[in-house]
């Protein structure tokens, strides 16, 4: 199904062809003066310079040949040359049955050549609870992976977990000395290890901090963990099934707290998976004369001659000969080529990383780990701030777990669920954890992902304003609607969206038939934040449409069924929009 836009543009084109014009010249826009138009045209202010007359004069020729056409309700030149435009209410009404007639994707078409997308998101460590930090990559990326399915790619999320390096060296060597009597230390151990782990999560996740803590006291401990770390990348035995327990243990408890923000991985890979790929790949890397020695480390060179400040070399390994981020996540740009051999892949990382991006970006294409056909693609997002403007943090100034900050926020919500209603405990509690769910999701999604925002709960979880809750609320509202609709008598099965009546009625009905525009926008812009700016533009919309009209009580039944119909709509469209910012509206609230 064609965008309205296009369709607008389409016969305004046509009527700059048939006065002798380019027919370029005749795209159409939203109108930014909605009290005069609802679309807007300015293509006669440029062509006035290549046909040499006045503007004005081109758009009162082009208006005059769009007043008989049906699509419009009126067309007008405006001084000093603008052609606004407003839709015949017949032809929108007609457009919104269309959308109407496809149920699961409201006339959105899918892409015409779909692509393979890796999408890098999440990048939690191993052994360490997700904390506030966590919380934006999460979203963002969960969110434009929706996006790009419901485009038609196949879209695959890989968590990319950090789990080799000192950390593991530093857990061991912590661990060893708490439980020196395990077998994995024991050299000489011949037989299986055991299945079970040696340690829960909450020991897990307090044994690394305590390590970190005296790694950095203790030079002689800070060896050995270190010395640990090498002898797990070497192959040690012991050392790689303890690796494997910790992350049985870690990534079971990942999976859980991601499951509670409705965010999920295609791929539960980590920087473990990559090392099997650095050996070759940095053999290649010195063998075509890319990789060179520079203070003892291994770089390669990633300057171009238009760059307009230094970008320094690509370190590919250490002076001691160890890996680091930059290895790791090269290697694995080699698996994903091997095994996927997707068209792009979209890092959504922080923002602050977007020098180290480049450099191994450039890397990659320099060194030919991917072809000039292969996209990378740096999303990169702003600092989730408290009230204060700094970095989020809990009120004792520490980092904040994640599943503190979901847990808070479900209760704010249940609590205000009951202070309003007096709903049983089960569905209060369920519904209170959706809509939270909502309120935490909408107010990092509503904002730019690359600007910095401030997570203010009270606001957030406000049922008034531009919030999650206040777009559920909307949908719950029409879902109320609906269910008493058809306790009456069931929508007739030819009803139809009639024409407008009403200045809200058009008003919603516009917002509605921007729908596919905007879905296929957001997407090419990885922009989840337009999809909220819709959302919110038609909540608005349908309200003011339902505060001045008498749905319920209408009389003319066939205009009645077209009310029904048209919020039937205005839900589906909201559905599928908040399904894509990754949450979902309860039944009632």
């Amino acid at each position: 199904m064609q965008k309205l836009l296009d369709l607008i543009s389409k016969e305004a084109m046509a009527a700059f062809e048939a006065n002798g014009y380019d027919g370029t010249y005749g795209k159409v826009t939203l109108s930014n003066r909605p009290d005069l138009c609802e679309f807007q045209c300015n293509g006669a202010l440029a062509a006035a310079k290549t046909y040499k007359c006045a503007p004005f004069q081109i758009a009162g020729k082009v208006a005059e040949s769009l007043k008989g056409n049906p699509m419009f309700a009126s067309a007008e030149s405006v001084n000093p040359g603008f052609l606004n435009l407003v839709l015949s209410p017949d032809f929108l009404a007609g457009y919104l049955q269309e959308m109407a007639a496809d149920e699961e994707r409201l006339g959105c078409g899918k892409c015409a050549a779909p692509k393979t997308i890796m999408i890098d998101y999440g990048g939690p460590n191993v052994a360490k609870p997700l904390h506030v930090g966590h919380l934006r990559s999460a979203i963002i990326g969960e969110s434009v992976k929706r996006l790009g399915k419901f485009m038609g790619h196949s879209v695959i999320g890989d968590v990319h977990l950090g789990d080799w390096g000192l950390q593991m060296g530093l857990i061991i060597t912590e661990l060893k000395a708490r439980k020196p009597e395990l077998v994995y230390f024991d050299e000489g151990y011949q037989e299986e290890y055991p299945k079970e782990p040696p340690f829960t999560i909450s020991e897990l996740e307090e044994i690394y901090p305590s390590a970190s803590a005296r790694s950095k006291e203790d030079e002689a401990y800070k060896d050995e963990a270190m010395q640990a770390t090498y002898e797990l990348q070497h192959g040690r035995k012991g050392y790689q099934a303890l690796l494997s327990h910790i992350l049985d243990v870690s990534v079971n408890d990942l999976k859980r707290n991601y499951e509670d923000l409705n965010v999920s991985f295609e791929l539960w890979k980590g920087e473990s998976d990559a090392q099997p790929y650095i050996p070759d790949m940095v053999r290649k890397m010195k063998q075509e004369g890319f990789a060179y020695l520079s203070d003892g480390a291994l770089v390669v060179d990633v300057k171009e001659d238009t760059d307009t400040k230094e970008i320094p070399p690509c370190m590919i390994l250490k002076s001691d000969g160890a890996s680091l981020y930059n290895t790791t996540d090269l290697a694995t740009i080699v698996w994903r080529m091997k095994d996927y051999r997707p068209d792009e892949i979209i890092y959504v990382v922080d923002k602050r990383q977007e020098l180290y991006f480049t450099q191994v970006f450039r890397c990659a294409r320099k060194t030919g780990l991917v072809g000039p056909e292969t996209e990378l693609t740096f999303l990169g997002f702003g600092t989730m701030n408290g009230k204060d403007g700094k970095p989020f943090k809990t009120r004792e100034g520490g980092v904040m777990r994640l599943e503190y900050l979901v847990s808070g926020i479900n209760d704010e919500m249940y609590k205000k669920i009951t202070d309003n209603h007096t709903v049983e405990e089960e569905e209060a509690r369920k519904t209170a954890k959706t809509v939270a769910l909502s309120a935490i999701k909408y107010g990092d999604l509503s904002n730019q992902a690359s600007k910095d925002y401030i997570f203010d709960i009270d606001r957030f979880t406000s049922f008034e304003g531009n919030t999650g809750p206040y777009i559920l609320y909307t949908v719950v509202r029409i879902k109320s609607i609906l269910k008493k609709y058809q306790a009456m008598r069931e929508l007739p099965s030819g009803a139809e969206i009639l024409p407008a009546c009403t200045g809200s009625e058009k008003a919603l009905m516009l917002e509605i038939s921007k729908f596919n525009g905007m879905v296929e926008n957001a997407y090419e812009e990885a922009a989840p934040h337009k999809v909220c700016s819709y959302i919110y533009d038609l909540a608005n919309a349908f309200n003011h449409f339902y505060h001045e009209t008498k749905i319920m009580a209408e009389p003319d039944e066939m205009k009645q069924a077209g009310y029904i119909k048209l919020l039937w709509l205005t839900k589906r469209a909201l559905e599928i929009c908040i399904d894509i910012l990754g949450f979902e509206a309860p039944e009632r609230m």
